[in-house]
């Protein structure tokens, strides 16, 4: 038996240290979409292919920050599916609050329970106040009657805020649960927006003509023949909003306003812009009907004193063969002049999978208001 003393002591075993800080997301809930890392070293970009994670199992996800990273004081940041609409959420449906991490080496482990799936759930104590401004609203230019709605902020009556307004066409299929081909649910997108303090805002909703939707939608003389357009945005301008100013809390600027619709919708919204670009300085333009009026004229772009304009467009890949040729053209029409390229902010969003029906328009609402109202971000 060898001396005590000649007996060499175990050295502890050292703990090896990653040099570069890892990520390592677990998820109860997985699917195909992948998961992108969003924070305040990226400005908070939901889709940015630099900060997105490999997926090394099922339910497992991993991200390795590069060598040259720059790391903030303190690291903040939300896990996505690639869009806000699509955001961690905590077990019970709710918002989380953003992760914090200081640490610049190591392995750190995160646990997402839920994603929201297009915007969706939402709570109900955000809910906008669904009310009916008039079951008969008169129309005027039109000599006709019209049921129009206010979706005003859940926190309304209670709060002394004056509101952004943007008129939408269609107003049956918006929030109607009962909508023959289902509806844009924008309140409870409208909520979940609230929910995440993205910005709120009146929406001033204007049922269609029924069986004479497309006559008043139809702007001059087009493929459809002569249409009513003119004197329905004339009833817009001129009769309803000088009535929603005078009778809610409203932001009535130009930079304030904003009109949308999809489809025939959409279409009499672009001309409104076009004949009213000191009232319309917010155009949302979903899936718009430009093949009535294939050459149609931008005479706004002609003002001699341009102001600021932003049009969100939008298009989906199966909804015909040439929606998406259609709305790019548009688009490159609305910048073809220089001298418009810094007051003209066009932002493009094409769905390659998207048909021409609400669901899409639905996923499509959150991300146009808060990019028309609430986003100071270039194009």
């Amino acid at each position: 038996m060898k001396p005590a003393e000649n007996i060499v002591p175990q050295q502890p075993e050292k703990e090896i240290i990653e040099p570069q800080l890892n990520l390592l997301l677990t998820t109860d809930e997985d699917d195909d979409r992948p998961v992108y890392i969003s924070g305040n070293f990226n400005n908070w970009i939901t889709q940015d292919k630099h900060f997105q994670m490999e997926k090394v199992g099922k339910g497992l996800y991993h991200y390795k920050f590069p060598f040259d990273f720059k790391y903030p004081d303190e690291l903040l940041y939300k896990f996505t599916r690639g869009d806000w609409s699509e955001v961690e959420i905590d077990k019970y449906g709710n918002r989380t609050e953003n992760r914090s991490c200081k640490q610049h080496s190591g392995v750190k482990k995160e646990h997402v329970a839920k994603w929201r799936h297009n915007w969706l759930p939402f709570k109900p104590n955000f809910l906008p106040k669904v009310h009916l401004v008039s079951e008969e609203f008169e129309i005027p230019q039109l000599n006709k009657k019209r049921k129009v709605w206010a979706l005003l902020p859940y926190d309304y009556e209670t709060s002394t805020e004056h509101y952004p307004v943007m008129y939408l066409q269609d107003a049956q299929n918006l929030f109607n649960e009962k909508a023959k081909y289902g509806n844009w649910e924008i309140d409870k997108k409208l909520a979940v927006m609230a929910e995440y303090k993205i910005g709120k805002i009146i929406v001033i909703a204007v049922e269609h003509a029924d069986n004479e939707r497309i006559l008043e939608y139809n702007v001059g003389n087009t493929v459809l023949g002569t249409g009513q357009g003119k004197k329905y945005i004339r009833f817009l301008t001129d009769t309803l909003k000088p009535f929603i100013d005078e009778n809610f809390r409203t932001k009535p600027g130009r930079e304030h306003t904003g009109i949308g619709g999809s489809s025939m919708g959409g279409l009499v919204s672009i001309f409104s812009g076009i004949m009213y670009p000191e009232v319309f300085g917010k155009l949302m333009i979903f899936s718009p009907s430009l093949w009535v009026v294939p050459k149609i004229k931008l005479s706004f772009l002609d003002m001699d004193e341009p102001q600021d304009t932003r049009i969100y467009l939008y298009a989906g890949g199966d909804e015909s063969a040439t929606m998406i040729d259609h709305v790019k053209n548009f688009k490159k029409r609305l910048l073809k002049k220089d001298a418009l390229k810094d007051k003209m902010k066009v932002r493009l969003s094409i769905n390659e999978q998207g048909k021409h029906n609400e669901v899409y328009w639905s996923d499509e609402f959150p991300k146009a208001i808060e990019w028309l109202f609430f986003s100071t971000k270039e194009e």
